[in-house]
């Protein structure tokens, strides 16, 4: 099924080029039509599968959409609008704990399918270091397995200048120890959300996130 017509794309490239509240306000019910309804339905889609396969998936796309409006409050840009459309497919939506599962990410430039740990608090970063730690061979099979590299690649994220004196000794083995956050992503064309298939390629990612995202799960809940 395609959720998605061209339009979409068009008005999220006009967009970026039209970032204020006059052209936005006059193309609003462009966007409510044309980009916001059909991405919540493709969200929606999205979800129905993957909650089949993780029950604590029990979200709709209005838990897991990411409101359009951008937070200015605290920015030097203040642009109104963000230029892309965003959900996550996990425990809780955009609310949860963001372990598991996939984030969506979709403008006039790229489609982006993210998983990992993103912005972990500093005692969430303890857990995930001791858990690494505790099964470095278990870990690097779940970061370094064909599927899972293939789609997402290495894992990246911000790193700290410095690691607790208890992890120093296996930095060389596992490099990773040193990041306060972690994820990874696989960057595809902005026409992937015209593809019939699009919610199997998806659902493709889902699947080979899982198993780091239950890694995450297991080390923040003990």
């Amino acid at each position: 099924m395609t959720y998605f017509t061209k339009d979409y794309l068009q008005f999220l490239s006009e967009l970026s080029v039209n970032n204020d509240r006059d052209w936005f306000n006059a193309n609003k019910q462009r966007f409510k039509e044309q980009v916001e309804a059909p991405f919540k339905n493709f969200v929606d889609a999205v979800i129905e599968q993957a909650s089949a396969l993780d029950s604590r998936i029990s979200i709709t796309s209005k838990e897991a959409v990411f409101r359009i409006y951008r937070d200015t409050r605290f920015s030097k840009d203040k642009t109104p609008y963000k230029t892309h459309m965003s959900a996550v497919i996990a425990e809780g939506g955009r609310k949860g704990e963001k372990t598991g599962g996939i984030y969506l990410q979709s403008s006039a430039d790229d489609f982006k399918i993210f998983t990992g740990f993103y912005m972990p608090k500093p005692k969430q970063v303890q857990l995930v270091r001791e858990a690494i730690a505790s099964d470095m061979q278990g870990f690097k099979a779940i970061i370094e397995n064909k599927k899972f590299k293939k789609l997402f690649g290495q894992i990246q994220g911000e790193e700290h200048k410095r690691v607790p004196k208890e992890f120093a000794d296996l930095i060389e083995e596992q490099p990773l120890l040193i990041k306060k956050s972690y994820y990874a992503f696989h960057e595809l064309e902005p026409e992937v959300i015209l593809k019939k298939n699009l919610v199997d390629i998806c659902m493709k990612h889902f699947l080979a996130a899982q198993p780091l995202g239950e890694f995450f799960d297991a080390a923040i809940k003990e």
